[in-house]
């Protein structure tokens, strides 16, 4: 009972994992994802086939008389339901936690939700407003800037992949006890758990200023952790540096971390051995009041290179580094598509096109991944193999609007 991105993000992980994943669809519509950010008109957008891999897909509509029965029936028969509705739409369906445990007491209910329990979870929540309302935005930007959403999605598909987590939990659980559970995952609590280190920060911020942060020490500080641009966040300075075509390509760039490690050695390569006889450079406290300079320095050299020679100079040296890769690349990187993380799908209507495989990765269990479903295309089967419905009996329903 998923729809668009952070319900189905997580029955895709469980399907590649090698569940037997039933996608419900409304009659006629389907997943709005489906007619969503279209590149090619009267197919199934890619929004849609790149989070509904290895699924089978039925159409139901629980609201009238024979489409309760089914999904009565599939509670009856399925292991876990996941949802990720508006609070409230699975209850007003008639099948608030109370009945679906009276139906079965095994099932594993798992919920996607925008907030926990509290003035808010009532609320519907998106992307955007998880990563603004978990902590993320507050300390994503650039230094005395607005605050900015991140490109990748911890909230959708970061609650996703926890609600899964979850799920395995409950289902390990059930092994021992015999008992279903409701696993609930909150957006806003996942980015925020993705954020514990900010808010690790804004403890440390009591005892004093935040030394590894840019604004410390020409900057002040207020009450609340800072957004840190491409500050590394953590003990050791890092920062993204122009490599050579940066003035035409606007990934022409590398992230450098000028490790405690690895300085000597960073500091030698871009011609600044003088820094290690030199107390302004040559310890970390010595440096944090500096670091503005040194990574304009580390500039100065990574301009003279592209940014996988740069990658490439300075890993064997055990210095830090990773450039910054495009979409672009990132599809067209062999290595990946060695691994499963980028696949090649063919689709009966689309055609061929990338989605991304399974991210973790299990030595006896390699996951498979196979097309999205067509709106509807397992319905009779699932209603004749699973459900037990004669073919006059799918035509009831059909006449229906069930299914």
């Amino acid at each position: 009972m998923t729809h668009v991105q952070s319900g189905p993000t997580a029955t895709q992980i469980l399907a590649w994992f090698g569940a037997d994943v039933i996608k419900v669809e409304r009659p006629g519509e389907g997943d709005p994802t489906r007619g969503q950010l279209r590149d090619k008109p009267g197919v199934d957008s890619l929004y849609f086939t790149m989070l509904n891999s290895n699924k089978r897909g039925i159409t139901l509509n629980p609201k009238t008389e024979a489409g309760k029965k089914i999904f009565t029936r599939l509670i009856e028969l399925c292991d876990v339901m996941v949802e990720n509705y508006a609070p409230g739409a699975i209850d007003r369906m008639g099948f608030p936690w109370e009945t679906i445990q009276k139906i079965n007491p095994r099932m594993v209910y798992a919920s996607v939700k925008g907030f926990g329990a509290g003035p808010f979870e009532d609320c519907k929540v998106y992307e955007n407003v998880a990563q603004c309302t978990g902590g993320s935005a507050s300390t994503t930007g650039e230094i005395d800037s607005v605050p900015l959403v991140t490109g990748s999605q911890i909230g959708d598909s970061g609650t996703g992949i926890h609600l899964v987590a979850g799920i395995l939990a409950a289902l390990l659980h059930r092994e021992k006890s015999g008992r279903g559970q409701r696993v609930t995952c909150a957006m806003q609590d996942t980015v925020l758990n993705l954020c514990r280190v900010k808010l690790r920060d804004q403890q440390r911020l009591a005892h004093g200023p935040l030394k590894e942060y840019p604004q410390y020490p020409n900057g002040k500080f207020g009450d609340a952790v800072p957004r840190a641009g491409n500050a590394s966040g953590g003990g050791h300075p890092g920062w993204i540096v122009k490599c050579k075509g940066w003035e035409t390509d606007p990934d022409a760039y590398i992230y450098v971390i000028a490790q405690v490690q690895a300085f000597s050695t960073l500091a030698k390569v871009i011609g600044h051995a003088d820094w290690l006889d030199d107390p302004n450079y040559n310890t970390p406290d010595a440096r944090l009041p500096r670091l503005a300079h040194i990574f304009a320095e580390i500039e100065k050299w990574t301009m003279t290179l592209g940014k996988m020679e740069v990658m490439a100079t300075l890993n064997p040296l055990n210095v830090p580094c990773g450039p910054i890769l495009s979409m672009k690349e990132l599809a067209e990187e062999p290595a990946l598509r060695k691994t499963g993380t980028i696949v090649e799908v063919d689709h009966p209507t689309r055609g061929k096109y990338l989605t991304v495989g399974n991210p973790i990765k299990l030595s006896d269990s390699p996951s498979d991944v196979r097309r999205s479903p067509l709106l509807g295309e397992h319905t009779e089967e699932v209603m004749r193999t699973l459900v037990g419905l004669t073919d006059a009996e799918i035509q009831a329903a059909r006449q229906q609007g069930a299914i």
